[in-house]
């Protein structure tokens, strides 16, 4: 069985909306030679893919919460810095200290607020730890975890939404699943590369990105051929143009660690084409 994305299917409906056009649609779509299809997720996957998704949004839940925190403490004159390490330790001291602004009802508010923070620190604390886990448990995602830059979240995310790695026919056409190549503005004989496309999955390129800006801080002459394509890197693009090719060249690196089944060699960057 095979899914087609909505948006590939939309250019098919002829005229109204409705059951019957929607599936002659669906039909047309469907019999095209060049149509890409969405393959069927494993269960695995779509359980290391909820382990993902809550703790996202427990992250967002903790964001707003430190904002709120934040802010409620501002409206008082008490400024608290970014962060939310410090915004936990500085709530409690602001609480305890009876010679600030803060009323009765708002200090009590505000202890409120630090025990829910609390609670959500745990939980994001225990859905980082089941990622761990299951980040032991995975033979490739152990593979995948000796790159530079790819660490448990990566690897696990990555495993979760590439069921079959023979989906692509390389590793480009990975990276350009994950919008980390160029966008293309071309006409005739000229030829117009732009910023990355964007395409994909947002969640999968973030990591990857931050991950590339991990790397290039603390991979410093490296004496081996991924190390060498590091400074050149380094040195010819900014730190940011740099970050999205390190991750464009991860990905690829990903696709054949996955296809090949072979350790990631630092001397060997053949398998990154």
């Amino acid at each position: 069985m095979w899914l087609i994305c909505p948006q590939f299917v939309k250019p098919f409906v002829k005229t109204n909306k409705n059951d019957a056009n929607d599936a002659e649609a669906i039909i047309e779509a469907a019999s095209r030679p060049s149509m890409n299809f969405v393959p069927i997720k494993h269960i695995e996957q779509q359980d290391i893919q909820c382990v993902h998704r809550v703790r996202s949004r427990v992250i967002k839940n903790r964001t707003a919460l430190i904002n709120e925190i934040r802010g409620l403490n501002l409206e008082y004159g008490i400024t608290i810095p970014l962060g939310a390490s410090k915004v936990r330790n500085l709530l409690c001291v602001i609480i305890s200290d009876r010679e600030n602004e803060l009323t009765p009802a708002s200090r009590e508010i505000m202890q409120d607020l630090y025990d829910e923070l609390v609670d959500i620190e745990v939980r994001l604390k225990n859905l980082e730890k089941k990622i761990k886990i299951i980040c032991k448990q995975n033979e490739a995602c152990s593979r995948i975890l000796k790159i530079p830059g790819v660490g448990e979240l990566t690897a696990t995310a990555i495993v979760a939404a590439v069921s079959n790695p023979d989906e692509f026919k390389n590793g480009r056409h990975m990276s350009a699943w994950l919008g980390l190549v160029p966008r293309q503005s071309s006409s005739g004989n000229k030829q117009v590369l732009l910023g990355i496309s964007k395409r994909g999955d947002r969640y999968l390129r973030t990591l990857l990105i931050h991950g590339a800006r991990a790397a290039l801080a603390h991979c410093k002459n490296t004496d081996n051929d991924y190390g060498h394509w590091l400074t050149k890197k380094k040195s010819t693009l900014s730190f940011n143009k740099a970050a999205v090719a390190l991750a464009n060249k991860n990905a690829r690196i990903i696709w054949s660690l996955l296809k090949t089944g072979k350790e990631f060699d630092y001397n060997n960057q053949q398998v990154a084409a």
